[in-house]
């Protein structure tokens, strides 16, 4: 039985958003420790303030300040705290409804531990020394014994010199990938510059890569076959955007390729010729790069181009 592999995985990217006029009016206000809600349009008080009534999907813009400090309604202990996250030491995790507010905003609260939490007892924000108009100008709650004072929340015009129109939001996700019985086998034989797919039992086709069972019968596949290493494009993308942190010079081909004895085409890059000159039924060998443990991308082999018949079903 061949070894299972696992790998780290990360996925990254920074989701950029501009602002209506509530959201900008909110995290501006946070810069300037104000924090601000809209009121909805059954009199309740949202906050965070929606730019859409949640109940009616009308349209809100009425907004009003409201208190720094507020009420626990609800917690959950975070005793390992993550890359990213409020606090670099356990902490609590609140819904927090702030005094004039009818919702509960999600937070961090800075407790010595979980005996130190419980629905019901007070907190104030503790604001970041350095704000920039973001939720994080919020640094977390700390427990306060201030009693709620029953402010009514206060009408506010929303505006301030120098308003934060625009976001971006870092999304990461750090996750644990196994490929699998059948793509570990895949992957370890490209280690060994060898290509293998599966053959189905019931309809024979080979598939490249392999994923344990065919996509059209549904059943097991088990059963290695070698392929290629040669094959043909049957269809292709020029790419003219360069990815960040990947070193290759725009345009590139970006194409399908069916390899001899595969029912199944795969995406790899095309080197070795100019761009324009990429086509289909272009015939192609794979080029390994020393220690790689797959191909780094496929060249012309110099054969003439294959025919259109003989790879039409797999475009």
């Amino acid at each position: 039985m061949s070894e299972v592999l696992t790998a780290p995985l990360v996925v990254e990217f920074p989701f950029t958003r501009s602002l209506g006029p509530v959201q900008s009016a909110f995290l501006t206000g946070l810069r300037e420790r104000t924090v601000l809600g809209v009121r909805a349009g059954d009199g309740r008080v949202v906050v965070p303030p929606t730019e859409y009534d949640p109940a009616t999907a009308e349209e809100l813009h009425q907004l009003v300040e409201v208190g720094a400090s507020g009420t626990v309604t609800t917690w959950a202990w975070n005793p390992a705290p993550r890359r990213g996250q409020p606090l670099a030491t356990p902490f609590a995790w609140v819904l927090v409804r702030l005094d004039g507010a009818d919702t509960a905003l999600l937070h961090a609260l800075d407790a010595p531990g979980p005996d130190a939490v419980r629905t019901g007892m007070r907190v104030r924000i503790r604001w970041a020394a350095e704000r920039t108009g973001a939720i994080t100008d919020i640094a977390c709650f700390e427990p306060s014994g201030d009693p709620a004072d029953g402010a009514r929340p206060a009408p506010h015009s929303g505006r301030f010199a120098d308003p934060v129109t625009g976001i971006t939001a870092p999304a990461r996700l750090d996750y644990t990938y196994s490929p699998g019985r059948a793509q570990s086998r895949y992957l370890q034989a490209l280690a060994g510059h060898r290509t293998i797919g599966e053959r189905c039992p019931s309809c024979r086709k080979v598939y490249v890569p392999p994923r344990g069972a065919c996509p059209t019968c549904g059943v097991a596949t088990d059963t290695q076959i070698e392929v290629g290493p040669k094959g043909t494009v049957t269809t292709f993308c020029i790419v003219n955007i360069k990815a960040r942190n990947l070193d290759i010079e725009v345009p590139y081909v970006y194409a399908h390729i069916a390899l001899d004895g595969a029912d199944l085409a795969l995406h790899a890059r095309i080197g070795g010729i100019p761009y324009d000159q990429v086509r289909m039924g272009l015939r192609v060998e794979p080029v390994w790069t020393e220690g790689g443990r797959f191909p780094d991308h496929y060249r012309p082999t110099g054969e003439p181009d294959a025919d259109y018949d003989s790879y039409k079903e797999l475009i």
